[in-house]
C-alpha cells in the first residue's frame, strides 16, 4: 500500500518516527512530507533513512514528476500526524501553500488526521469547527489522547500513541465504519502487580504477580484510545508510556487509590493480585530470630474486598442503571470443593462485577510468564469467552470484549 505520511510542526513529531516504522515493517511504501516547521523538530534525513524514500516539502523539487498532483493521486492512504491546529485550519479551508497541503487537495483515498496541540487550542471553537468541516467532507479525525503535554500542563491534546494511529489507519483503509478508536473518550483505571503487606521494616507478605498482564492491559486500553490510569503495586516490568501511574504498595493503599480513581472512570479493571490478609500488627523493628525466644506467631486480619466495594459504590451512585463497567480478575486453583470455573462462578456471584477474567494459576502458571490462558465470565450469563496466547494477545481480547460491552453504555458527560 502507498501511504503519504504528513508530519506537522509540533513537538510530538518525534513520535511519528515510530509510526513510520510500523507502516514500513508492515510492508507499506511510505512517502513522508514534513512541513517546514516540523523539520525544526525532526530533520529530513531521519525520514529518508526510515522510509527509504526521498523527502521534500517543496512543490519545486522534482517538478518534472509533478509531485503536488501525483502524490495525492497515487496514495492509497494519507495520514497527518501530528495534525496541528494550523494544519487542520489549512486543510479545512483548502489552502495549498506547500507540498503537503497540495497533496491533501489532490487526495483520492482515505485521509486520517491525528491531532496534537495544547488543550485550549484543541477546545477552541475555531479548531472544533475545522474538525467538523473535515469530518463532514469524509476525512477521519481522531480524538487526541489526554495526559501530560509540553511543560507542566495536562489534558486532551496529546498525540495518540503510534500503535493506536496505526490501528485506526488500517481499519480506515479496510472500510470499517468504526475506524475511530473504540475507547476514545473513555477513562479506564487498571490495577496491576501484587500488593505487599509489611511484617516489619524489611519483611512483607506478598505474592508471585509480575504485573505483566496489567501492563499489557494498560497498553491495549491506551492503544484503543482510552485515557488510562494505572494503579501500580509491585511489578517486575516498567509501566508503559502514555498512561498515568499511581504507585501503591499495600491493599489498603490500593483501596484508597481505586475508590478515588473510580469517581471519573468509565471502566475499572482490577487485575492486581491483592493480598487477602495482612498482619494484624507491624513491628517497628526487625523481628529477630533468637535462641532464647519462642517462634513468633503472626496474626492475620482480612483485607477489604476492594472489588465488591467498587461494585457497591457504583450501584449506589447509579441505582437506575449501569454507568460504569467493572472487571474483576480471579486467580483460582481447583480443590475438593470444585474446579476452577466453579470457584470463579461463585466469586462472580459474590463480587457482582460485570465481567470476571479467570486464571488457572499455579507455581509454573500465569505468574511471571509471558503467555496466559483465561476464561471471561459475564454477570449477564452470556457464553464464557476463552482467550489464550501472549499476554498482549489476551489483553487485546479482554479490551475488545470490554469495548463491546460498552456499546450499551453511554460515555460520561
Amino acid at each position: 500500500m502507498r501511504i503519504v505520511l504528513g508530519v506537522g510542526g509540533g513537538i510530538a513529531a518525534y513520535k511519528v518516527a515510530s509510526l513510520l516504522r510500523l507502516f514500513t515493517e508492515a510492508g507499506h511504501n511510505v512517502t513522508v512530507i514534513p512541513t517546514e516547521a516540523s523539520t525544526r523538530f525532526v530533520g529530513t534525513a531521519t525520514w529518508e533513512a526510515l522510509s527509504g524514500n526521498p523527502v521534500s516539502n517543496s512543490v519545486f523539487d522534482d517538478v518534472h514528476q509533478v509531485n503536488h498532483v501525483r502524490l495525492g493521486h497515487e496514495a492509497d492512504l494519507i495520514v497527518i500526524a501530528p495534525a496541528t491546529a494550523d494544519l487542520l485550519a489549512k486543510a479545512a479551508t483548502g489552502q495549498a501553500g506547500d507540498l503537503l497541503t497540495n497533496t491533501l487537495l489532490m487526495a483520492r483515498g482515505p485521509v486520517l488526521f491525528a491531532p496534537a496541540m495544547h488543550t485550549e487550542m484543541w477546545q477552541h471553537p475555531a479548531t472544533r469547527a475545522n474538525v467538523e468541516t473535515l469530518r463532514s467532507r469524509g476525512a477521519a479525525v481522531l480524538e487526541p489522547a489526554s495526559g501530560r503535554l509540553t511543560g507542566a500542563d495536562s489534558g486532551p491534546g496529546r498525540l495518540p500513541e503510534p500503535e493506536a494511529i496505526f490501528n485506526a489507519a488500517m481499519a480506515l483503509v479496510q472500510g470499517q465504519s468504526d475506524f475511530q478508536l473504540p475507547l476514545a473518550g473513555r477513562t479506564v483505571t487498571i490495577s496491576a502487580g501484587g500488593t505487599r503487606e509489611p511484617l516489619d521494616p524489611v519483611r512483607f507478605l506478598g505474592n508471585r504477580s509480575s504485573g505483566k498482564q496489567g501492563v499489557a492491559l494498560a497498553v491495549a486500553a491506551r492503544n484503543a484510545g482510552a485515557t488510562v490510569r494505572l494503579l501500580a503495586a509491585h511489578m517486575d516490568v516498567a509501566p508503559p508510556a502514555g498512561v498515568e501511574v499511581v504507585p501503591v504498595e499495600t491493599a489498603l493503599q490500593l483501596r484508597e487509590a481505586a475508590l478515588a480513581a473510580a469517581a471519573d472512570s468509565d471502566v475499572v479493571i482490577m487485575s492486581a493480585a491483592v493480598a487477602d490478609f495482612r498482619p494484624a500488627a507491624v513491628s517497628d523493628t526487625k523481628i529477630k530470630k533468637r535462641d532464647d525466644r519462642d517462634d513468633p506467631v503472626i496474626t492475620l486480619v482480612r483485607n477489604p474486598d476492594i472489588l465488591h466495594e467498587l461494585v457497591e459504590l457504583r450501584n449506589s451512585a447509579a441505582p437506575g442503571g449501569r454507568q460504569q463497567l467493572i472487571v474483576g480478575f480471579a486467580a483460582e486453583t481447583g480443590d475438593s470443593d470444585g474446579d476452577v470455573l466453579a470457584h470463579a462462578r461463585a466469586k462472580l456471584q459474590r463480587k457482582g462485577c460485570d465481567l470476571l477474567v479467570v486464571n488457572h494459576v499455579g507455581t509454573d502458571k500465569v505468574f511471571g510468564q509471558d503467555t496466559n490462558s483465561v476464561v471471561i465470565l459475564a454477570r449477564s450469563g452470556s457464553e464464557p469467552q476463552e482467550a489464550s496466547g501472549t499476554k498482549t494477545e489476551v489483553s487485546a481480547a479482554i479490551i475488545g470484549r470490554i469495548s463491546g460491552e460498552l456499546n450499551s453504555v453511554s460515555p460520561r458527560a
